[in-house]
């Protein structure tokens, strides 16, 4: 159960979902820690119909609207493989200082692990309106353009941008709500 006052109590329903690295590490810098995310949705949209909306992945956090039938586990479950695979990845190119960092801020409560990748929660905010649907897509597809990071928002792979410009993306996404 998570530790966060924020819960999602609407299964199956559209939610904006923001998870954070540990202490703001920037662990999303290559591509093939980036790939652990995408490969982990994949997994998650063909396994437990999970259904992304929007997303974009940044250097340390990403925000992602999405729906499934247990959100919570299936978020749960996107959080465990991923921090699994990036610590396997950090540890075979010896980047023992993010590793450092990871176990240095982990939570005391954290006793099953030696780090911590993910910040606790999700931060859910359920999505109750087309006006908050569009809100919600304009800030994530904004989001590396308000950071310097691009010009226009579909510049950026690792975001749905591209998908609602109707251009191939990195990743399927249900434009359709």
């Amino acid at each position: 159960m998570p530790r966060s006052r924020y819960r999602i109590h609407h299964t199956g329903y559209l939610h904006f979902l923001t998870a954070t690295i540990n202490h703001w590490q920037p662990l999303f810098t290559r591509t093939e820690t980036a790939n652990i995310v995408l490969d982990s949705w994949r997994f998650l949209q063909q396994e437990a119909d999970f259904k992304i909306y929007g997303y974009v992945l940044l250097e340390n956090h990403l925000h992602l609207i999405a729906a499934s039938a247990d959100l919570s586990r299936d978020m749960q479950r996107f959080k465990s493989w991923t921090a699994r695979q990036l610590v396997d990845y950090l540890q075979q190119r010896s980047s023992a200082r993010v590793l450092e960092i990871l176990a240095r801020f982990k939570r005391a409560h954290k006793t099953a692990s030696q780090y911590q990748v993910w910040e606790e929660g999700n931060h859910p905010q359920l999505i109750e309106s087309e006006a908050v649907m569009r809100q919600k897509l304009d800030y994530i597809h904004h989001n590396p353009v308000k950071r310097g990071y691009v010009d226009l928002p579909e510049h950026w792979r690792y975001s749905s941008a591209r998908n609602y410009l109707g251009q191939p993306g990195l990743i399927e996404v249900t434009r359709a709500w």
